[in-house]
């Protein structure tokens, strides 16, 4: 014998029961649990960056503390559960944003890396460095680019097993970065 659902006036069922289903919440949970499991692998000094209680930031760090692989999941799983009243939405916003600018810092990198490239092998490229960084120390930046064209040549001319030199290679790189970064622009 089936149980009929009560009906509403226009004649539409009406359903007992409108929040989420149980298998939303264990959903959810598993993302607190997991956003959790990611704040104990950050540092203390980033864990004090985000909008945690004391008592989860407690939690947190005995979890660092903790050796035990059944204790530590155990203290996971508490800190997944003082993340209920945690503004789970905004420490997931910090927590990527820290991610992205490693990203970004990474590609910052390989623009860097491209440019030393491009100076140690095209006259051309120097001009329009000169042009995009009228500041730059016109005379250290030369050097460099010299002395690195001579590191490659004679780099080239190594034999198997010899280590090919790299330091002005490196101080360009530096000199480059050193550019870039916006506490030492003028």
């Amino acid at each position: 014998m089936t149980q009929e659902l009560p009906q509403t006036p226009d004649g539409t069922d009406e359903s007992p029961y409108d929040g989420p289903s149980k298998s939303q919440l264990k959903r959810e949970m598993h993302a607190l649990v997991d956003l959790g499991r990611d704040l104990v692998d950050l540092s203390p000094e980033r864990l004090k960056q985000l909008p945690l209680s004391e008592r989860l930031y407690d939690a947190i760090r005995l979890a660092q503390r903790t050796t035990s692989r059944e204790g530590l999941r155990r203290q996971i799983h508490y800190v997944g559960k003082l993340m209920r009243d945690a503004p789970a939405d905004e420490i997931r916003t910090l927590l990527d944003t820290w991610k992205n600018g490693s990203r970004e810092q990474t590609q910052a990198m390989h623009r860097l890396e491209a440019l030393r490239d491009r100076l140690l092998k095209d006259d051309n490229a120097f001009t329009a460095f000169l042009q995009k960084y009228p500041h730059a120390d016109i005379q250290h930046i030369r050097t460099l680019i010299r002395e690195g064209r001579k590191e490659a040549a004679a780099n080239e001319s190594l034999r198997q097993g010899q280590e090919p030199q790299r330091k002005h290679y490196r101080a360009l790189f530096q000199a480059l970065k050193a550019l870039q970064d916006p506490d030492t622009e003028a």
